[in-house]
């Protein structure tokens, strides 16, 4: 999707790479054996015939031999019984790739291929009943069908192992993506890279540049069989949120949303940013012999909220102008102290010396990990599975907010008109999903192709619903934060999958009065790290 449209393609979850060379010496024997001629020996009589048509047989590239046009689907389906059954030592990577005699198209032959740096997909024979491994080449010749009502008998010779088998390892978490219109599938297959989740489990041996986690993420009640596959619970992505579609307040126009401003007090959405920093007190000037070392002199007042090793304690909370680091010059015998220049507050997460590879030089460098607190603000954007993506415009305090019944305040305040023209129909089902989650107590599978027109997946949740008391659409009757009064429409109401993206508005907003200016042009110089100015 976007520039790359075309040339960059998502790899399928059950795709694989060869990586191993097979040995094949035996193989043109065999081939002999199912009824190819090898190259350099006498026709039999019968090649003699005006209606002889041989075919070349091709492995990696070197022709072994040739064989009779009618004789070669034989051979084919030989070779590849053979090779679902692991007999006669056939390789299971080999692909078999026959090319019938047309009038245009491909050069026609029997191609085997074995080589590595292919990539192989599993599919069903029907003939041996077993998973076979197939090629990209000889799938284009194959009848493969997705599910077995499709398949004919006698010409159909595969069967797909399941339908969502085209999906990559992202696509299979999106829920109900059969639902859903195609682009908005791809758009959360990049959104889901972007998510402020549970990147890793080892944030205390981590020192990466950038790191992103989010505070309270939660399972979804709402998943597809490939989530516990990948055990996607130890990585989770976002939150279960409380949703209702209504436009309320107008700052809801343009896929922006409205979040409860009590559930991000509670928690909703916070979220870490870490930062990792080296500091490098050696010069080329050294020569071996370092000239500095971390640490601060006995009554310096600039150091004050230093340790005596130069570094501030683990969890001081560090405002801009701060002292960062310390470290004393032996040849003059003087301290010097490092502000810190940031303007965004941070904590002090770890600090770790280093020296060099060996372990046998001084310490002069040292890596400091900063803890920075972001919680959801105006401009910080959010998206459910669906590739609805919109951004906080308001966090509306709850007693502004409109309720159910029984007194629930909705936690995002989602547009009606992101639907119509979107057509994600998968964030409805999951809404309807979501909320009988919620009140059976279970979780539903929302693996793509399970449901149909004979047993529509409306239906389903919707008697779920019924037996919970609520209403089979899940739409609820709502009131007015405001005047207390009840709304004339029926509000759809649910439980959804939140994600929040790693696009914030704290690493984007460009904001300058006066500042540094270009020496040449006395214009502000460019660039937001320098406080520079923004042409329009």
């Amino acid at each position: 999707d976007g520039a790359p449209c075309g040339l960059l393609n998502h790899l399928a979850a059950d795709c694989q790479v060869t990586t191993s060379v097979p040995n094949t010496i035996h193989l043109p024997r065999l081939l002999v054996s199912l009824g190819m001629t090898p190259l350099g020996s006498p026709l039999p009589t019968s090649h003699t015939h005006k209606d002889h048509h041989p075919l070349p047989v091709v492995l990696d590239g070197r022709i072994l031999g040739e064989v009779e046009a009618l004789q070669a689907k034989d051979l084919a389906v030989k070779l590849r019984t053979l090779k679902c059954w692991g007999k006669e030592k056939v390789p299971p990577t080999l692909e078999i790739g026959l090319v019938p005699p047309l009038t245009d198209g491909q050069f026609p032959g029997l191609f085997l291929f074995s080589t590595s740096a292919r990539m192989m997909r599993p599919v069903r024979n029907l003939a041996t009943n077993s998973r076979e491994l197939i090629g990209s080449f000889e799938q284009v010749y194959m009848d493969i069908a997705v599910i077995p009502e499709e398949a004919h008998q006698g010409h159909t010779t595969h069967l797909e192992l399941d339908e969502g088998i085209m999906f990559s390892a992202i696509a299979t978490l999106t829920p109900y993506s059969d639902f859903n219109q195609s682009p908005r599938n791809m758009y959360q297959c990049q959104m889901a890279k972007q998510t402020m989740g549970t990147p890793l489990q080892s944030f205390p041996y981590r020192m990466d540049s950038k790191l992103y986690r989010l505070q309270s993420p939660q399972a979804p009640m709402v998943r597809t069989s490939t989530y516990n596959h990948y055990s996607m619970d130890e990585y989770p992505l976002g939150t279960n949120a409380i949703v209702a579609v209504i436009s309320y307040t107008g700052y809801d126009m343009e896929d922006a949303m409205i979040l409860n401003k009590a559930s991000v007090e509670r928690g909703f959405k916070h979220a870490n940013v870490y930062k990792s920093e080296v500091i490098s007190i050696s010069s080329p000037s050294d020569r071996g012999r370092p000239s500095k070392m971390f640490g601060i002199l006995p009554g310096d007042k600039e150091a004050e909220k230093l340790d005596q090793d130069g570094f501030p304690p683990i969890g001081t909370l560090l405002q801009e102008g701060d002292p960062y680091y310390s470290c004393i010059d032996l040849d003059t015998g003087r301290s010097k102290v490092a502000r810190y220049k940031s303007s965004e507050p941070a904590f002090v997460d770890q600090i770790k010396l280093l020296g060099n590879e060996t372990g046998d030089s001084p310490l002069q460098r040292a890596f400091i990990k900063l803890r920075i607190c972001r919680n959801p603000i105006i401009g910080d954007k959010f998206a459910s599975r669906a590739g609805q993506k919109g951004i906080c415009s308001q966090k509306w305090p709850s007693e502004n907010m409109p309720f159910t019944e029984s007194g629930m305040v909705p936690d995002i305040i989602f547009n009606p008109h992101g639907f119509p023209s979107r057509m994600t129909i998968g964030m409805m089902v999951e809404m309807m999903a979501g909320k009988s989650a919620a009140l059976h107590g279970l979780c539903h599978d929302c693996t793509p192709f399970k449901f149909s027109e004979d047993n529509p997946a409306v239906d389903h949740f919707g008697k779920l619903l019924v037996k919970a008391g609520y209403n089979y659409f899940g739409n609820e009757r709502l009131y007015s934060g405001i005047d207390g009064r009840e709304f004339e429409a029926d509000i759809f109401l649910g439980v959804v999958y939140y994600q929040r993206l790693r696009h914030m508005v704290s690493d984007k907003f460009q904001v300058r009065t006066t500042g540094p200016i270009d020496i040449l042009t006395h214009q502000p110089v460019q660039g937001r790290r320098r406080a520079g100015g923004i042409r329009f």
